[in-house]
């Protein structure tokens, strides 16, 4: 039995993990009352007697929680604190053909960001395989459901009056470029620079679409077939990754690209359209699913060493 302990569990995303694992006969799910969530002693002697504790909790907590680490317990970090910290593994099980095995070696997981997973995914295996330079100059604009937000924002949408509500119909954020998922997008794409990375938050609750548009001049390779089979024998063993024929129109609805359509699942669906002279390179995937806590899912598979989509 494996003791698993959800630091956070009242979020949205402890939510839906807690949600995810509790079925599961082989795993002991360790919760804290109510009132004593907030008393850093309880939980720090929760952390301790787990064999695996998944921090879902804003930036400075998890980094003060990653303190109270006194024993061989195994951390899994949803929040953005340690993405790029080199002491921590990358918990994006597709990076590379060997990246689960450092997930499973290792004692301390940092969780992707749900908008770096498709950016990273789409940009890699093209700078692995020389077709994107790594100091291209590489655009990202992506649309995700208002849970991304969390509690916060998810209230923000949910509660108020119709006319307010329809105000929030579409917003653009961090118009200032200097999201916090920047430093990781360029970091694990292998990109010198970082890319031009504008974000945006619609109305419904979850799925996204993560898009980046590229001048086929600007290639090495400037066919969209090519970028395609390039993708696809990349992800070939990757059961969550399935990637789309070029110009594949059945999966538009009425012309529409659907940002939910992977709702629900642990999948991403990988796209590209195009024509002669341009292209558009899609992820498509759940924001709370593959994004969040069926990434943290995951990779507590992995470690455990049971069956990567055991509950996914």
């Amino acid at each position: 039995m494996t003791k698993v302990f959800i630091d956070g569990q009242s979020g949205t995303t402890g939510l839906q993990i807690f949600d995810m694992l509790r079925s599961r006969s082989e795993l002991e799910i360790i919760t804290i009352p109510e009132t004593q969530r907030k008393i850093p002693e309880a939980r720090k002697e929760l952390l301790n007697s787990s064999d695996i504790t998944i921090f879902c909790l804003p930036d400075d907590a998890a980094i003060e929680a990653a303190k109270f680490r006194e024993s061989e317990t195994r951390i899994i970090d949803a929040s953005t604190a340690h993405r790029i910290d080199d002491q921590w593994v990358y918990g994006l099980p597709e990076l590379s053909e060997n990246h689960r095995q450092q997930i499973r070696d290792a004692e301390l997981v940092s969780n992707p960001g749900c908008y770096p997973q498709g950016f990273i995914l789409l940009v890699k295996p093209l700078i692995d395989a020389g077709i994107v330079e790594r100091q291209a100059a590489l655009s990202c604009n992506a649309v995700s459901g208002y849970s991304g937000g969390g509690r916060q924002m998810i209230e923000e949408f949910e509660i108020g009056d119709t006319a307010k509500k329809q105000l929030l119909a579409v917003n653009d954020y961090s118009l200032t470029l200097n999201h916090k998922h920047v430093p990781e997008m360029r970091k694990y794409s292998g990109l010198t620079t970082n890319p031009l990375f504008l974000p945006t938050v619609a109305n419904y609750y979850k799925g996204m679409i993560v898009r980046i548009p590229i001048h086929l001049g600007s290639l090495a390779e400037s066919k969209g077939d090519t970028i395609v089979e390039c993708l696809k024998e990349r992800y070939r063993k990757c059961q969550f990754i399935r990637v789309h024929d070029y110009n594949n129109v059945d999966l538009l609805e009425k012309g529409r690209l659907n940002p939910i359509g992977c709702n629900d699942t642990n999948f991403m669906d990988l796209m590209c359209f195009g024509n002669d002279s341009q292209l558009v390179l899609l992820a498509r995937y759940d924001n709370l699913g593959k994004g969040a806590a069926g990434a943290a899912v995951q990779n507590l598979n992995i470690m455990l060493g049971v069956e990567e989509e055991k509950g996914l």
